[in-house]
Parts: structure tokens; sequence; C-alpha cells
């Protein structure tokens, strides 16, 4: 049964710093590569990041320069470097993995950006 689990959300002030992680278990994270996923409230859930099983990375607009998303094989982990953070990145942080055909979620781990 593969598990992925999202942790390193919490408060921070504007132009702080997070750092997210997503382990997995039952499944290897570098073979199928990883996507970032926010959701706002009220909002829909929208692609972030994503990192290929090749190490290539992808951000989408608003965020690139800012974050950074980076794979740990040893570990079976992947983060999210997030950087001057504003209020706009205030959302649910879920990371995503296709495996053996099948779309796996974390369930989450929220990061607050409040003033």
């Amino acid at each position: 049964q593969v598990q992925l689990v999202e942790s390193g959300g919490g408060l921070v002030q504007p132009g702080g710093s997070l750092r997210l992680s997503c382990a997995a278990s039952g499944s290897i994270l570098s073979i199928s590569g990883v996507g970032w996923y926010r959701q706002a409230p009220g909002k829909q859930r929208e692609p972030v990041a994503s990192i290929t099983s090749s190490g290539d990375t992808v951000y989408v607009d608003s965020v690139k320069g800012r974050f950074t998303t980076s794979r740990d094989d040893a570990q079976n982990m992947v983060h999210l470097q997030m950087n001057n953070l504003n209020a706009d990145d205030t959302a649910v942080y879920y990371c995503n993995q296709i495996w053996k055909g099948r779309s796996y979620w974390g369930k989450g781990t929220l990061v607050t950006v409040f003033s």
C-alpha cells in the first residue's frame, strides 16, 4: 500500500521560508516522479511544482525563483523549499505520485502566511 506523508507546514510571516517534505512508503519516488499541489481556502487544487524521475523540475510562474523542489533518494523523500513567501501562498500543500497506474495523494500540510 502506497502512503505519502507531507510535513513541514506551519505559520510564517511574509518573506519567510518553509521547507516541506514528502515521504513515501510502498513506492519509490525516484522512479515515477512527484508533483506538488496546493489548495487555498475556497479554491481548487492547483499544481505548484514537479520533479521527474530524471530530476528535471518544473514550476508554475507564480513560484518560479522562490520555490525549489528536490529529491533525497536515500530517504525516499522529496522536498519543497519555499522562500519569500507571501499571503497568496497560504494553502494546504499536497504531494502526488503516479505509481503503477494509480494516483496517490498525501493528506497535506498547511502553510499559513500571515502578517
